[in-house]
């Protein structure tokens, strides 16, 4: 079963958090907010997301694409025309994420029939 997440809104109520990045990343205890909603559903076997960007959503497409430097430890080796790194991974999400761009002045409803083509079960969160 897929879950849907509307991160499109732009958290005005939050003004001093969300002048510079979207609701979804404000921190809470070191992680975005986004993150400590999907580890719930996830703590459940509900790993399949879509998640309905908007307002600054390439921030949280960049997150994600770049979560294992964010949540994780690693080496960086450098020298010689090259580099590799080593992640010391102690923190990685088995999570499915579909990311779509529904647009920054969409409502509710626009948002979830944007993203139907993403839903393949009459049932979702």
């Amino acid at each position: 079963m897929k879950v849907v997440i509307l991160c499109g809104g732009k958290g005005t109520r939050m003004r001093e958090e969300t002048e510079f990045k979207p609701k979804p990343l404000v921190e809470i205890g070191g992680m975005p907010i986004l993150w400590h909603i999907m580890k719930i559903y996830s703590h459940y076997g509900l790993i399949d997301f879509v998640l309905c960007l908007g307002y600054k959503g390439n921030m949280i497409k960049e997150y994600f694409m770049n979560f294992e430097w964010f949540a994780n430890d690693f080496t960086l080796h450098m020298g010689k025309g090259k580099r590799e790194i080593t992640t010391h991974a102690h923190s990685m999400e088995h999570w499915n994420i579909t990311f779509a761009d529904t647009g920054e002045d969409t409502d509710t409803g626009g948002r979830v029939k944007k993203i139907e083509k993403y839903i393949d079960e009459d049932t979702f969160f």
